[in-house]
C-alpha cells in the first residue's frame, strides 16, 4: 500500500514537472520571439498582434505563472504590465475577447497579488494598480453597451468607441458572457455602472428566448431580432450559460441559477441524444446540425458545478472517444458521420475537454478523468511541439499544423492540465487557509471558492463580499450623517394630495427570471464579515468555527 502510495506521488511530481516544461518552453518562446506582440507564430518564431495589440500572452499567461509556484516573474510581469500597456490605442477591438482575457486577466491577478508576495496598496483588494488597469480596460468597452437593447456590439474602437459602420449582429455569448467581470469590477470599486450594463445585457437576452426556451446563435442588439436561430451549446452560445451558473455561484444569486434552470429544461427537451448536444431550430426544435463542436466540452464541467454528475459523465465519455480517434479535438465534428466535418479539421489546442476532466476528477475522484489529462500530454507533446512553442493543429486527420499558438493555451489548457494533476494547488483551498486584508484588515481572503472565468482567470468570492460590505458600511454612515443635517420630512411628503404614494419614489424589484410574487432566498454571502478566528468554506460563505 505504501509502495503504491510512493509510486504515485512519483508520478504525480513527474507529470507535473512536464507540464511545466511544457508551459516555459511556449512561454519563454513567446518572450524571446513575440513579445510585445499579442500572440506568438510558432512555426516562423516570430509575433503578430490579434486581439489589440495588448501584449496579451502576457497578460492571459500572469496567475498562471503562479499557479505553477513562479512568484519572481508574476512580480515582475505585474510591473512591466503596469509599465507597458495602454488602453488609450486607435484599435478596434472585441468586446467579448477583451472583457475575458484582458479584463479577467488583470482581475484575477490582482486578487492573487498578494499571494504572490506583492506588497499590496493599503485596503487592497479594493484598489491596486492592476485593479485600476482592469477598470480603465473595461470602460473602453462600456460604449458598446449605448444601444436601444443594452445589449453590446462585438467590436468597439478603444479610443473612438463605436464606429458608426459597425454591424449589430453579435453573438449570444457576445451578450451574455460579461457578469463575472462587469460584477467583480463593480463590487470592488464601487462604481454601479459595470455590474448594471451585463445584467441589463442579461435581461435584454433573456426576454428574447422562443416559446420554446431556447436562443439562437446570432442577435440583433438594436432591434432584438434573431439573424442566426441555431440553438446549441457551443460556439457562440457555450459561455452564455456558463456565466448563468458561475455567476449565480459568485453572486449568490437565485435569478441567474433559474435562469440556468430554465434554458437547461429546454436543452435537454430539445438537443440532448445519446448523451450528446445537437443543433435545433431555436423555435421548432428540429434538429438543423447534428454535429459536436469542441467548444462544448465545457458543459461535463459546468454540469458538475449544479450536481449533474451522471448526466456530465455520460457525455464527457462520449466526447473524450473523439479526442482518442484523433489526438485532439476537431472544431466540428459529424456524429452520424462519426468523422470530422469539412473545414472545420482543425485543433488549436483548446482546453474545454480537460476543463471538465479537472472539475469531474474534483467531484468524483475517478481516475479516468486523469488518464484523459495524460493522453492530453503525450499527443500535444507529439503532435503540437515545434522549436518555438506549441503550434494549433490545422487537421487532426494528418497533424499538420498552424502557425499560431493563441494567448489560451498557456492561460487555460496548461493552467488545467496542470490543477488536474496538483491536488495540494492554493486554488483548491478548501478553507484550511487563508490571508487577511481590505479597508480594515479583517477580511478573509483566499480561503478557497475560486469561481473562474470562461478564460480560467480564477476570481475570489470573499473579495467582493470584502469590498462591497466596506462601501455599504460607507454609504450607510454617510445616509445617517446626511440625514442628521436635513430637518425631519412630514410622512405625506412624498404622497400627492390623495395621500398615494408618488410612483416614482417607489423603487422597482421587478425580477427577470423568478415569478411574480416569488420570493428570493437571502444571499449566502449577506453575512457580515467574521473575525480572524473565523475561516472560509468552498464558494465563499463565511462560517465561524464552531459551526
Amino acid at each position: 500500500m505504501v509502495q503504491n502510495w510512493y509510486s504515485a506521488c512519483v508520478f504525480l511530481i513527474s507529470l507535473l514537472d512536464r507540464i511545466k516544461s511544457m508551459f516555459y518552453h511556449a512561454y519563454n518562446s513567446y518572450l524571446e520571439n513575440a513579445y510585445p506582440y499579442d500572440e506568438l507564430r510558432p512555426l516562423t518564431c516570430d509575433g503578430q498582434d490579434t486581439w489589440g495589440s495588448f501584449s496579451l500572452t502576457l497578460i492571459d499567461a500572469l496567475d498562471t505563472l503562479l499557479i505553477l509556484g513562479n512568484h519572481t516573474e508574476f512580480q515582475r510581469v505585474a510591473s512591466l504590465l503596469q509599465d507597458t500597456v495602454d488602453f488609450d490605442i486607435d484599435v478596434n477591438a472585441s468586446v467579448f475577447e477583451t472583457n475575458i482575457r484582458v479584463v479577467g486577466g488583470l482581475l484575477s491577478a490582482h486578487l492573487l497579488s498578494k499571494q504572490a508576495g506583492m506588497e499590496v496598496e493599503e485596503g487592497w483588494p479594493c484598489s491596486g494598480p492592476l485593479l485600476r488597469m482592469a477598470e480603465d480596460a473595461a470602460r473602453k468597452l462600456l460604449p458598446a453597451f449605448h444601444t436601444p437593447t443594452g445589449m453590446p456590439y462585438g467590436t468597439v474602437n478603444l479610443l473612438r468607441g463605436v464606429n458608426p459602420t459597425e454591424t449589430p449582429v453579435t453573438c449570444t455569448a457576445g451578450v451574455g458572457t460579461f457578469i463575472l467581470e462587469f460584477s467583480t469590477l463593480s463590487r470592488l470599486t464601487g462604481d454601479p455602472v459595470f455590474e448594471d450594463v451585463a445584467r441589463k445585457a442579461l435581461s435584454s437576452l433573456w426576454k428574447t428566448r422562443s416559446d420554446i426556451g431556447l436562443v439562437g446563435n446570432h442577435i440583433d442588439v438594436i432591434t432584438s431580432k434573431w439573424v442566426a436561430q441555431d440553438a446549441g451549446i457551443g460556439a457562440g452560445v457555450d459561455s452564455y450559460f456558463e456565466y448563468l451558473v458561475k455567476g449565480a455561484i459568485m453572486l449568490q444569486d437565485e435569478e441567474l441559477l433559474t435562469m440556468f434552470h430554465e434554458f437547461d429544461k429546454s436543452i435537454k427537451n430539445y438537443t440532448k441524444f445519446d448523451d450528446w448536444y445537437l443543433w435545433v431550430q431555436m423555435h421548432k426544435g428540429t434538429v438543423s446540425m447534428p454535429v459536436f463542436q469542441s467548444l462544448e466540452s465545457f458543459w461535463p464541467g459546468m454540469q458538475s458545478l449544479i450536481g449533474d454528475i451522471d448526466s456530465a459523465t455520460k457525455t464527457f465519455h462520449n466526447y473524450y472517444t473523439v479526442w482518442r480517434q484523433f489526438g485532439g479535438l476537431p472544431e466540428f465534428y459529424s456524429i452520424p458521420q462519426g468523422y470530422t466535418v469539412d473545414k472545420r479539421e482543425g485543433y488549436p489546442l483548446r482546453p474545454e475537454l480537460i476543463e471538465s476532466a479537472m472539475y469531474l476528477y474534483k467531484a468524483t475522484g475517478d481516475p479516468t478523468f486523469l488518464q484523459m489529462g495524460r493522453d492530453a500530454v503525450e499527443s500535444i507533446e507529439k503532435i503540437s511541439r515545434v522549436k518555438c512553442g506549441f503550434a494549433s493543429v490545422k487537421d487532426v486527420r494528418d497533424h499538420k499544423l498552424d502557425n499560431r499558438m493563441e494567448s489560451f493555451f498557456l492561460a487555460e489548457t496548461i493552467k488545467y492540465l496542470y490543477l488536474l494533476f496538483d491536488p495540494d494547488n492554493f486554488l483548491h483551498n478548501s478553507g484550511t487557509q487563508f490571508a487577511l486584508g481590505g479597508p480594515r484588515g479583517d477580511c478573509i481572503l483566499g480561503a478557497g471558492g475560486y469561481i473562474f472565468n470562461t478564460e480560467a482567470h480564477p476570481l475570489d468570492p470573499a473579495a467582493l463580499h470584502c469590498c462591497s460590505k466596506n462601501q455599504d458600511e460607507r454609504k450607510e454612515l454617510q445616509d445617517i450623517l446626511l440625514s442628521l443635517s436635513e430637518p425631519l420630512k412630514s410622512p405625506v411628503d412624498e404622497s400627492d394630495a390623495s395621500g398615494e404614494k408618488d410612483p416614482s419614489s417607489v423603487v422597482s424589484s421587478e425580477s427577470i427570471a423568478l415569478q411574480p410574487g416569488e420570493r428570493g432566498k437571502a444571499p449566502v454571502l449577506s453575512c457580515s464579515t467574521q473575525p480572524f478566528s473565523a475561516r472560509l468554506a468552498v464558494m465563499g460563505q463565511v462560517f465561524t468555527g464552531s459551526t
